[in-house]
């Protein structure tokens, strides 16, 4: 009985730790004056996020801990989600320190709505108990449709939420039909009991549509094509902050769940979901770069963005287990790094107001803001995968995976969208990069024809000055470590590999395990 207890506590250590700073947020926040700063809230969640994090990598040492009659499974590959997701947390916490003051009286809510979020992903990542993750999933979900509307009294925050959560509401129907499914095929929803029970079930069809549905739910949220309708609109109406900490942790917490799900528990019809995987993977990548090729907003051309790299980390799934989990897990960390880093720089160039929006408004950032344009470049160089970038090796270790596996075509088809995708990053730059008078000044046609399609745009000016970027220590903190990481990714990513190595062997079959391949730079690039 004593070691049970202290395996519920121990495994669920991070988790117990976010809750309580949310709580003593939530209790805190009504406590101060009405015009009183909030910082002081959002410097306890950010302690909050670091000490949870600090635990979950310390848990590494303590071995494969089950709890809650194995519904809780902490091992190598649950650590390196929760590590990657409480890393996450941490540096969106610093960046959106500045973002509210003075201009919302409910930032108190907002840091506390990012430590229960946190609470849900890090629970799906470490959850084999199906009904668990259904739970994680609603706790992060609901905290994220809140803060997607966190701007109150702007027209464009209320639709995004609004839409968010109808639509979110939707998919996670599927998702629950998919367990209901499971439950009906194997009679148990418990992922380890549902693998055993697989290849002796009286009801194969059942398995099959539980395996779509489950698909169709964790597709949403990893804004995966067809699935991918909320995105841009999510995208453009959520504060930068937000948008960067829902377009990474999130995904990854809903990775980990589908390599879970997909590798542990129906690793039998690998046959048959494999097939479904490669095409969401192409629609994702297609419809996701050749979308953002007609944007001029730059947070909807990020949010296609984010649907081709969805489509990218898909294609692992057609790998075998072991490579696909482990290329899948290091592209989910390559991402995180970039992405959360780029909407950084979008949050300091644009502000609350939100007036620097389309990539017009960007043209010669890099001569007012040097230090803004080169990291904003940095991470677009990366997203295209640039060598010695984060962006590079994901996508390398992603391809070679899927190659591995004999799947030629599907490894092309991703390359030739890496090349499609060049276009509208390096568009970007070249606005960067460009001469304030040389592309500021261009035809009010386009302005025309970019307000029809986004009415939001009226209101505001063809042409405006830079706005000043005041000093915030905390963002600059948080933008460093993201270009640190994504650096660090890009030239040094033996260490965060052979993390993601251990975690696909922590949750790969036994059968399965001897079917990894090692993969170095020093080795394949020679």
């Amino acid at each position: 009985m004593p070691t049970t207890l202290s395996n519920n506590v121990l495994a669920l250590l991070p988790e117990y730790i976010l809750t309580i700073v949310g709580v003593l947020i939530m209790l805190g926040e009504p406590l101060l004056p009405a015009g009183r700063t909030r910082k002081p809230l959002g410097w306890l969640a950010i302690l909050g996020a670091i000490a949870a994090t600090g635990v979950s990598f310390w848990q590494l040492h303590l071995g494969v801990m089950n709890a809650f009659s194995d519904s809780i499974r902490v091992d190598a590959y649950s650590i390196f989600f929760q590590v990657v997701i409480g890393a996450v947390v941490v540096i969106s916490l610093l960046a959106s320190l500045d973002y509210f003051e003075g201009n919302s009286s409910h930032a108190g809510e907002y840091y506390a709505l990012v430590c229960f979020g946190a609470v849900g992903m890090m629970l799906m990542s470490c959850s084999t108990e199906l009904l668990m993750v259904f739970i994680g999933l609603e706790i992060s979900s609901i905290s994220t449709y809140i803060m997607a509307g966190f701007r109150k009294g702007q027209g464009t925050a209320t639709e995004s939420s609004l839409k968010y959560f109808l639509l979110g509401s939707f998919a996670t129907a599927f998702f629950l039909y998919g367990i209901a499914l499971t439950f009906g095929a194997t009679g148990s929803t418990n992922i380890n009991v549902v693998a055993a029970a697989l290849p002796h079930t009286n009801s194969p069809v059942l398995a099959v549509l539980a395996i779509a549905m489950i698909i169709i739910g964790i597709g949403f949220k990893v804004s995966a094509a067809p699935f991918h309708v909320w995105t841009p609109d999510v995208y453009q109406g959520a504060p930068p902050p937000v948008v960067g900490l829902m377009s990474t942790a999130p995904k990854a917490a809903a990775f980990a769940v589908l390599l879970r799900i997909l590798y542990s528990g129906y690793a039998i019809d690998q046959p048959r979901w494999q097939i479904l995987m490669a095409i969401l993977s192409v629609l994702s990548m297609c419809i996701g770069n050749f979308g953002a090729l007609m944007q001029r907003d730059v947070k909807r051309m990020l949010a296609y963005s984010s649907i081709a790299h969805a489509g990218y980390l898909i294609a692992a799934f057609t790998a075998l287990p072991a490579d696909g989990i482990a290329a899948a897990a290091f592209y989910s960390a390559s991402y995180a790094a970039m992405n959360v880093g780029a909407f950084i720089v979008i949050t300091l160039v644009s502000g609350y107001s939100e007036r620097v929006r389309t990539g017009d408004d960007y043209t010669g950032l890099a001569q007012e803001h040097p230090v803004l344009g080169a990291a904003f470049s940095f991470f677009l160089l990366s997203m295209i995968g640039i060598p010695f970038t984060a962006g590079f090796f994901g996508k390398f270790y992603v391809f070679t995976a899927v190659m591995h596996s004999g799947h030629v075509k599907l490894a092309l088809i991703g390359l030739v969208n890496s090349g499609i995708g060049c276009y509208y990053y390096l568009r970007l730059i070249t606005r960067i990069y460009s001469t304030a008078n040389a592309t500021k000044s261009s035809s009010s046609a386009d302005f025309e024809l970019a307000a029809e399609t986004d009415p939001a745009l009226i209101a505001a000016p063809l042409n405006f000055p830079m706005p000043a970027v005041s000093l915030r220590i905390p963002a600059y903190v948080a933008l460093a470590a993201a270009a640190l990481a994504t650096l660090a990714l890009g030239i040094a990513p033996n260490g965060v590999l052979r993390m993601a190595q251990s975690a696909a062997i922590a949750t790969t079959p036994a059968n399965a395990a001897n079917q990894i391949t090692p993969i170095s730079p020093s080795s394949t690039l020679r």
